[in-house]
């Protein structure tokens, strides 16, 4: 695919985090559309099956508005066995979140979407494996303090002061933050948009 004839990219995500992490490797969307879909986990639906699930309806929902535009979109999902934790919005599940993940290892999935002018839609699922050591009460009412948690999945964002919690992290990084950058370029370079 020629530069010259290359689709725009929207990405169908409000997350900074994402954008940032496409700069890393040259890659500004030409647009922005945030997809507005309901998140909530379907009844016994697992981590993996969620971010799955998530990430294709993103792009489903952005796509007919930008017919002749490939849309990257992504969902990452934190889990301890089968649950699923929530994308903390209050100190409460903030709390809670942390309570379960200190001193445990826990899955970071990101499911990744690309939907083609064609109508074709190419998916990736992106697994790491976390372990954060055993947190002191201080540790937590401090990170509590520091407000990174708000809107991030697990109650954590492993980009600012978080990571000095992980012991032992298993896979792709960016993963952790949001977006596994390998296999999205993988993504990107089998259809000949980005080069090699």
């Amino acid at each position: 695919m020629a530069a010259a004839t290359r689709p725009p990219l929207v990405l169908a995500s409000g997350s900074p985090r994402r954008v940032d992490l496409l700069a890393r490797i040259g890659i500004t969307p030409d647009r922005i559309l945030v997809s507005e879909i309901d998140e909530t986990p379907l009844k016994d639906e697992l981590p993996r099956q969620l971010a799955a699930r998530l990430s294709r309806a993103k792009a489903a929902a952005v796509a007919p508005q930008v017919p002749d535009c490939l849309v990257l979109a992504a969902d990452t999902v934190v889990g301890v066995g089968r649950r699923i934790l929530p994308k903390a919005e209050t100190e409460r599940e903030a709390r809670d979140c942390l309570g379960l993940l200190s001193g445990r290892r826990h899955r970071v999935t990101t499911g990744v979407a690309l939907a083609l002018p064609d109508g074709r839609v190419l998916t990736r699922l992106v697994e790491s494996i976390v372990t954060f050591q055993r947190l002191t009460q201080q540790q937590v009412d401090a990170y509590i303090a520091s407000g990174e948690w708000k809107g991030k999945a697990g109650g954590y964002t492993i980009q600012e002061s978080a990571e000095m919690f992980v012991r032992f992290l298993a896979g792709s990084h960016s993963n952790v933050i949001g977006l596994p950058l390998f296999e999205t370029a993988q993504l990107l370079r089998g259809i000949g948009w980005l080069r090699p």
